[in-house]
C-alpha cells in the first residue's frame, strides 16, 4: 500500500512539473530568447511614427523606439510591415510576437491582446482642403460632410460609435482606407471632405500638401499609445514595461519626440 501511494505521489508530482515546464515553455517572452529574435509587426504608412523614407528604408519614432527597445531586450529584430487592422490579430494568432504602430488602448482590442505601459500621448485631429467652405466647430459638425479614416484605428471607432450609430453620419458618407495616404489622396482630390486621424500624422500630411489643414485637433479617442502584446503573457509585458520606464527615465522618448515631433 505504502509503495503503491508513493507511486502515486511522484506520478503527480512529475506531471506538476511536467506542466510547469509547458507554461513557461508557451512563454513568448522565453520563445523569444530561444529563438534569438522577435518577431514585430507595424504598418509603415503613418509618419512620423513609421514610415518608409526616400532610401527605402523603414523609419519613425515608433521604429526607433523598438529597435532601442529590443536590443536592450538582447535580441535580433524582425520587422513585419502589414494593414493596419490587421496586426492586433496577428498578435493574438502568434504570428507576431508584439506590435507597435501608434495603438491607444481599446477595450475591444483589450479582449483579445494586452497592453504595454503607454510610452506616449496623442490627440485626434480633422484636415480638410483649402477649397473647403463647410464649417467644423465641434467634432460632430464631421457628421454633415463625407469623412474618411484609416480602418481599424480609434478614430474610425469613434466616427463610429459617435456618429454613425447614433445616425449622425450615414454609412455611405464614411469612407475606410487601409492606409492614411491612401485618405489623404482623396481628400485632395475632392472624393470626401474631411479625414479624421491621429494629429501628429496629420501634421504630416499637412506638411507635404499645402492645401490641406487642420481644423480641429484635440482627445476624442485617442490618449496614450502603447504596444501591444499577447494576451496573458506577464512576462514580456514586465519586461517591455521595465524597458519603456527606463528610456523615460533617462530621457530618450523625449528626445525621440523631439527629433520627430518638433515643428
Amino acid at each position: 500500500m505504502k509503495k503503491r501511494i508513493l507511486l502515486t505521489v511522484a506520478l503527480v508530482l512529475s506531471v506538476a512539473l511536467l506542466v510547469g515546464c509547458a507554461t513557461e515553455a508557451d512563454s513568448v517572452l522565453d520563445k523569444i530568447n530561444q529563438a534569438g529574435t522577435v518577431v514585430v509587426g507595424t504598418s509603415a504608412d503613418y509618419p512620423p511614427y513609421e514610415y518608409i523614407d526616400d532610401a527605402g528604408a523603414m523609419t519613425g519614432f515608433d521604429i526607433e523606439l523598438m529597435t532601442e527597445i529590443v536590443k536592450r531586450m538582447g535580441v535580433e529584430l524582425q520587422w513585419e510591415d502589414m494593414p493596419f487592422d490587421s496586426l492586433v490579430a496577428a498578435v493574438n494568432s502568434g504570428k507576431l510576437d508584439m506590435s507597435i504602430s501608434c495603438f491607444n488602448y481599446d477595450e475591444e482590442r483589450d479582449l483579445t491582446v494586452d497592453f504595454s505601459e503607454a510610452y506616449y500621448t496623442t490627440e485626434d485631429a480633422f484636415v480638410v482642403s483649402s477649397a473647403f467652405t463647410g464649417s467644423i466647430v465641434v467634432p460632430e459638425d464631421a457628421a454633415n460632410y463625407k469623412v474618411g479614416v484609416q480602418s481599424g484605428t480609434v478614430q474610425d471607432g469613434w466616427l463610429t460609435d459617435n456618429l454613425v450609430t447614433p445616425g449622425l453620419l450615414s454609412e455611405a458618407n464614411l469612407s475606410r482606407y487601409e492606409r492614411v495616404d491612401q485618405a489623404a489622396l482623396d481628400l485632395a482630390s475632392g472624393r470626401i471632405d474631411v479625414l479624421m486621424g491621429d494629429y501628429v500624422p496629420v501634421q504630416a500630411l499637412v506638411a507635404q500638401n499645402p492645401d490641406l489643414l487642420v481644423v480641429f485637433h484635440g482627445e476624442l479617442s485617442t490618449g496614450p499609445i502603447n504596444i501591444v502584446l499577447p494576451e496573458g503573457d506577464t512576462a514580456l509585458k514586465a519586461e517591455v514595461d521595465r524597458i519603456i520606464k527606463e528610456l523615460q527615465a533617462e530621457g530618450f522618448i523625449d528626445q525621440l519626440a523631439v527629433k520627430y515631433f518638433s515643428e
